[in-house]
């Protein structure tokens, strides 16, 4: 049993913390490559059919979502911290919205259907939100030297 004082346990204010700021990120880069703020939110408004304040309530609950599994998964992954969060916004961005969100929303496998620059969009957005996973989430490398780039030579 892991106790709140843990290694194995999530810091839950900065997984919250993370998955704000990369959210709001994630719509600042929106915003400069689209001209539209906070267009996810409006998307699954009408998708789903909820009002607009719950549809942004669930756009900022995924990301901190997200910042959790990130928080959670981590220390298992390989690399330098850059590399973690890279590698796991990359692979949730494939997975769950190029294979599963675009899909359900009619716009194809990486939004084919909806112009060459949805998988570009998409994938530069999730970049932008991988920002405060590396900051906030500083796992330790020197305890995995052989994922760290780094070499532990015995002194004496």
């Amino acid at each position: 049993m892991t106790t709140p004082n843990s290694t194995n346990s999530i810091n839950w204010i900065k997984a919250a913390t993370a998955g704000i700021i990369g959210t709001l990120l994630f719509d600042l880069v929106g915003l400069l490559l689209t001209g539209t703020w906070w267009d996810i939110p409006g998307v699954l408004s009408k998708a789903i059919g909820v009002p607009f304040p719950v549809a942004l309530g669930m756009h900022f609950g995924n990301g901190v979502a997200l910042a959790a599994i990130y928080a959670a998964l981590s220390p298992s992954l390989w690399g330098p911290r850059w590399l973690r969060a890279l590698a796991f916004t990359t692979l949730e961005t494939i997975m769950l919205v190029w294979f599963l969100l675009f899909p359900l929303l009619g716009l194809g496998i990486a939004g084919s259907e909806g112009g060459v620059l949805y998988p570009i969009l998409s994938m530069t957005r999730h970049w932008a939100y991988a920002v405060p996973l590396v900051y906030f989430f500083k796992t330790e490398e020197a305890s995995h030297p052989e994922t760290s780039g780094e070499c532990h030579v015995p002194v004496g």
